[in-house]
C-alpha cells in the first residue's frame, strides 16, 4: 500500500459510547445577581464537588415570565465560578431555540424515572404479541480491594461498586448502582448516577465529604447529625437521603 492510500485510511478519530456523571440545575426562575448569589452559597458548601462539573439546565419546572430567557449571562456566571454549562433539558420552543444560539446541546424533556416507565408500558403492551425475551443477567459487580487513594476517581457504569478497603478523603467513587464500601468512606461517593432512585450507599464507617444519590446530596457538614463514624446504610426518600444505621436498617 502507498504511503499516500495509507494515510487515506488512517482515521483521525472514533466515536464510542461514553458514560457521564451529569448535574442538573433545575431552574425555577432567573434573576442574574440572585442566581449567582445562590450559586455562591451551594459551591461553598462542597467546593470539591461543582469544581470543573458539566452541568445542564432543566427548564422542566421553569416558571420564569420572561420568554428571552439569557442563557450567555447563565454560562457566564457558571463559567466564572468553574461550572461549564452544557446542554439545555426540556424548555419551549422559543427557549430552546435561545439555547441553540448559545451553542448549548438540547436534551429531551422527562426523567430517566419516566422514560423507564414509558417503555415498560410498551412493552407490557406487546407482551401477548412478542416472543419470550431470554433472561438478561444483571451487569455483575466491580469489586475493588485496594484502598482508593486522595485524587483516585473509581467508576461502575453499570451496575454495583464494592470496595473492600477504605476510601479516603479526596477520593470519588461513582456507580449506576448502589456502593457498599467495607471500610470508612471518607471522601466522595455517587451511586445511582444514571437516575436509579433506589440506588443506596453502604459503609462501615461513615466519614464522607459527600454522599449523592440520582442527583441528591448531602455534604459533610449535614452527614455528621446522624450515623456519624458508624456503619449505616444511605437512600432516597421523598427526596431527601435518609441516613439509617446497619443495626437497624
Amino acid at each position: 500500500m502507498s504511503d499516500s492510500a495509507a494515510t487515506d485510511a488512517k482515521q483521525s478519530f472514533q466515536l464510542k459510547s461514553a458514560s457521564v456523571s451529569l448535574t442538573a440545575l433545575e431552574l425555577y426562575y432567573f434573576e442574574n445577581d440572585e442566581f449567582e448569589a445562590n450559586l455562591r452559597d451551594k459551591i461553598s458548601q462542597a467546593p470539591g464537588f461543582f469544581k470543573d462539573i458539566p452541568l445542564i439546565i432543566s427548564l422542566e419546572k421553569y416558571e420564569g415570565l420572561d420568554s428571552e430567557l439569557d442563557f450567555f449571562k447563565i454560562i457566564g456566571t457558571c463559567r466564572r465560578h468553574n461550572i461549564h454549562v452544557i446542554g439545555v433539558r426540556a424548555g419551549n420552543d422559543d427557549q430552546r431555540r435561545l439555547a441553540r444560539g448559545a451553542s448549548l446541546a438540547l436534551l429531551p424533556g422527562g426523567s430517566l424515572r419516566d422514560k423507564t416507565t414509558s417503555e415498560a408500558t410498551v412493552d407490557k403492551d406487546h407482551q401477548a404479541a412478542a416472543q419470550p425475551d431470554t433472561t438478561h443477567e444483571p451487569a455483575p459487580a466491580r469489586i475493588i480491594s485496594q484502598p482508593v487513594r486522595s485524587g483516585q476517581q473509581v467508576y461502575a457504569p453499570d451496575g454495583d461498586l464494592i470496595i473492600l478497603a477504605p476510601v479516603q478523603a479526596g477520593a470519588e467513587v461513582l456507580a449506576a448502582g448502589n456502593i457498599h464500601v467495607y471500610g470508612p468512606l471518607r471522601g466522595r461517593a455517587l451511586a445511582g448516577i444514571h437516575g436509579a432512585e433506589s440506588a443506596r450507599v453502604f459503609c462501615q464507617s461513615l466519614e464522607a465529604e459527600l454522599v449523592s444519590i440520582a442527583g441528591h446530596y448531602k455534604i459533610s457538614e449535614d452527614l455528621q447529625d446522624n450515623g456519624w463514624k458508624s456503619a449505616v446504610q444511605i437512600q432516597l426518600r421523598d427526596d431527601v437521603l435518609v441516613v439509617t444505621p446497619l443495626d437497624k436498617a
